[in-house]
């Protein structure tokens, strides 16, 4: 991929709904606003979210077949800068009326129309499927 069409790549993400996973498990939820060299993102009206802290075990034995819930506590933090040494995972939020040729939608995450449009912003190569984006490495 080269320079133009990495930037428009990343122009046709402004605005867009990210959701950013770092090496903490923590989880931001917000508009991509820009990036630079460092990959650092910024991102406004954003939420965090993280996982509760584990369960303290007891003395006494319960049974394995108890179901465990884990709900994640969220907090809105505005605008965020995540440094991208720390990013794992980077989700592209598009419904089905967002994509070309999918006409109205139902307001549902998509991810198989999406598969081979994301592109790697460190190394211009595609890195994810399914609206799903792994880097490589962090």
């Amino acid at each position: 991929m080269d320079k133009t069409q990495s930037e428009n790549y990343l122009t046709s993400l402004l605005n867009k709904t990210l959701r950013i996973t770092t090496t903490d498990t923590r989880m931001f939820l917000g508009q991509f606003k820009c990036t630079d060299s460092d990959l650092n993102i910024i991102l406004s009206q954003t939420y965090e979210y993280r996982l509760p802290p584990p369960p303290k075990p007891t003395s006494s034995s319960t049974s394995s077949s108890t179901p465990v819930t884990l709900d994640m506590t969220s907090r809105y933090v505005g605008l965020v800068v995540v440094p991208g040494q720390y990013i794992t995972r980077i989700e592209v939020e598009e419904f089905e009326s967002q994509i070309k040729g999918k006409g109205m939608g139902s307001g549902k995450m998509v991810g198989e129309g999406l598969r081979g449009k994301e592109k790697d912003m460190r190394k211009g190569e595609p890195f994810c499927a399914g609206g799903v984006c792994e880097p490589d490495s962090v």
